[in-house]
């Protein structure tokens, strides 16, 4: 019996008892409009941010969307804060989107990046803020 490329490289021993222990979710690129940022020229409007999140969750061989941490979830995460109002800092949004990603229990890092790309043009592409949070 011929084994596959992935099981060819793993040791005899170790071919049978491979199983997904971690799964890395991850959303790139996210744009959302939002009020956010302390200066005068910056209240009473919106202004985009594009977010780069990343969850490390605990998953045991998923074969349906129940299985898994939907990704689609971080999505809604970020555009309900963002229509939730004003927020002063940038690290405040990227905080509270890690925070709505750890009430999956099964999630144990976020990673959230959010970028401002207004706020320092045309001098730079971009400016912002990047939150590690783990659950211990």
């Amino acid at each position: 019996m011929a084994l596959s490329p992935v099981t060819d490289s793993l040791p005899p021993d170790a071919a049978g008892s491979v199983r997904v222990v971690a799964t890395k979710i991850f959303v790139s690129g996210l744009k959302v409009d939002a009020q956010v940022g302390v200066y005068a020229h910056e209240r009473g409007r919106t202004q985009p941010l594009i977010l780069d999140v990343e969850l490390d969750a605990a998953t045991a061989s998923p074969t349906q969307l129940s299985d898994t941490v939907n990704y689609e979830l971080v999505a809604e995460a970020a555009r309900t804060l963002a229509a939730s109002g004003h927020i002063g800092l940038v690290e405040t949004f990227a905080e509270a989107v890690a925070q709505a990603c750890l009430v999956d229990p099964r999630v144990s890092r976020a990673r959230v990046r959010v970028d401002k790309p207004q706020a320092l043009a045309p001098h730079a592409a971009s400016a912002g803020v990047e939150v590690v949070l783990v659950r211990t």
